[in-house]
């Protein structure tokens, strides 16, 4: 059913449907607003009780005072997989009337949706989708994965993956069944169970993004992500598999129209290098709101992104780094830590000295073991966090300066 547009209101509506004069059925409590599509893996699925093993701050806290921020509701599409499309599927609305319910909220989305409540005033509701450890490929329809040389559809070969692994089956599941919602935009965190993978990534996700926004039939809606944080994925302190997958997603966020892409690179403790699900979910639902503000609502003043890398230029022993989208210029000019020197032997060691030239906004960086740079990386490891931020303390996003590696 396709209604006219209705001014957005917190006071719950009815909507009674007829056959003739005859009244069939009235559904009730029903909230006109902002609704946002969330996807993904397990750090969208996350809910505010975490998971055995891992918690998120606060998580219990904000669950229990939930009932205060009314207008914030949640469908979480059951986690399923199929092989053929589905047009239906289970799960009911959350409200924020029981904190039991708002316990299973995704805690990114919940933050993400009650911090945009509270900008907007005016109610914001989350189709939830994500499965925990799906790549890409499990979100993308049978005619698309058919040309994928390095993907099987076969049954039996399917059959033999882990189930998160298995290409297009979350796709028919969860994504078909709601794609006819009415959706302001979509945010995507994603990208763990393609490291490894980071060659084809940025165009597949480009091909999911294209693919979705043609199901949806809304024209080309916002489509903004969230880096993957830093985490461990071997005993190598030096690896870089992450790295490359993060650098995918940067080239995604410039290829696909409207998007834009979130850094995490601050948000994780040294205890926390192999856990896959770092708490500080906050900081993360609240920059995709930032995010929205900025780019879909309206609201330019609304810094929304870290510094992002421009260019660089040796002097004698240093290298000297310059970075654009400085709404707020850098914002730290001490202790800066996540930089890394080479020179001609492709050998990279921390930077031990960083200092910010705040008459022109760039960062200076040199390490005694390296006479004269050839290149700078930052932040450029699997786990290797860095405290440089920009406006809205927002992380600078790792780079290279480099094509070593591929």
């Amino acid at each position: 059913v396709r209604l006219p547009p209705a001014g957005a209101w917190c006071t719950p509506w009815e909507i009674t449907f007829f056959e003739g004069k005859q009244p069939l059925i009235t559904v009730k409590d029903i909230l006109v607003g902002e609704v946002w599509l969330a996807g993904g893996q397990s750090n969208m699925q996350m809910p505010l009780k975490g998971f055995p093993g891992c918690c998120v701050e606060n998580g219990l806290d904000e669950a229990i005072a939930a009932h205060r921020m009314d207008g914030v509701r949640m469908f979480n599409v059951p986690m399923k997989q199929e092989m053929e499309p589905q047009e239906w599927c289970g799960g009911r609305w959350m409200n924020t009337s029981c904190f039991t319910d708002v316990m299973e909220f995704s805690a990114t989305a919940w933050f993400f949706a009650s911090q945009l409540r509270n900008a907007l005033h005016v109610p914001v509701g989350i189709v939830n989708i994500a499965y925990g450890g799906t790549r890409v490929e499990g979100w993308l329809p049978r005619e698309i994965l058919e040309t994928y040389p390095d993907v099987s559809l076969d049954p039996k070969e399917m059959e033999k993956l882990t189930d998160y692994h298995r290409p297009m089956l979350t796709y028919n599941a969860m994504f078909v069944p709601a794609h006819h919602y009415t959706v302001k935009g979509i945010i995507w965190y994603q990208g763990c169970s393609n490291v490894g993978a980071h060659a084809q990534y940025a165009d597949r996700l480009a091909t999911m993004v294209g693919h979705w926004r043609k199901e949806l039939d809304l024209g080309e809606i916002p489509f903004y992500m969230v880096e993957i944080a830093p985490y461990r994925y071997n005993d190598q302190t030096n690896a870089t598999a992450g790295a490359l997958l993060r650098e995918a997603q940067q080239e995604a966020a410039r290829i696909i129209p409207r998007s834009g892409l979130v850094s995490t690179n601050d948000l994780v403790d040294e205890f926390e290098q192999f856990n896959i699900h770092p708490r500080k979910k906050s900081a993360v639902g609240h920059r995709l709101c930032y995010m929205a503000l900025n780019k879909t609502y309206g609201y330019p003043n609304v810094c929304c992104e870290g510094p992002h890398f421009s260019k660089w230029q040796a002097k004698g022993n240093e290298a000297w780094i310059s970075c654009d989208r400085l709404d707020m210029g850098i914002c730290r000019n001490y202790d800066i830590r996540g930089f890394e020197v080479a020179g001609e032997d492709r050998v990279f060691y921390p930077a031990d000295k960083v200092w910010l030239h705040w008459q022109t906004n760039e960062v200076v960086v040199s390490s005694e073991k390296v006479a004269a740079p050839v290149a700078v990386r930052y932040g450029f490891r699997d786990f290797l966090p860095g405290t440089l931020i920009g406006g809205n303390q927002l992380p600078a996003f790792p780079f290279r300066t480099d094509r070593w590696e591929e």
